[in-house]
């Protein structure tokens, strides 16, 4: 298994289906011109097999942290370490960056995540509740 940083949104188009939905143009163009913005692939015999962002957040009195956007495996290469070795992989790039540490969000009931992001050193937060805001795209 290779990781790599993603800086081409050719590399972005290319890996699509391990996205949510397919890549933007204009949203693949904006997160890649943001140094903040990290995107990391896992390649197995050259096939996109998982993908990883994170995006660098900092407030004035607390410094630096890597927010774990979003972690996704092409369902034919779950299970074979590529979700736990992104993670991993972040993690070390927000520590390259100074980051005071790292965080993400995953539903309740999404096993595979919860197990990879306890075995990358990941502890659950208790007591903590998100709030969402959806705003209508113009």
């Amino acid at each position: 298994m290779e990781i790599r940083r993603i800086t081409r949104a050719e590399a972005v188009q290319d890996a699509g289906h391990l996205f949510d939905a397919s890549p933007l143009p204009e949203g693949t163009e904006r997160f890649l011109a943001d140094e903040r913005h990290h995107l990391l692939i896992a390649y197995v015999d050259g096939v996109p097999a998982g993908m990883v962002t994170g995006v660098e957040m900092t407030h004035p009195d607390k410094g630096t942290e890597m927010f774990l956007y979003e972690l996704g495996v092409d369902e034919s290469f779950r299970g074979r370490g590529v979700g736990r070795a992104l993670a991993s992989a972040l993690a070390d790039l927000a520590r390259e960056r100074n980051c005071y540490g790292m965080w993400g969000i995953t539903d309740e009931d999404n096993a595979a995540a919860r197990a990879t992001y306890l075995r990358t050193g990941g502890v659950p937060e208790e007591k903590q509740v998100v709030f969402v805001w959806t705003f209508d795209r113009a």
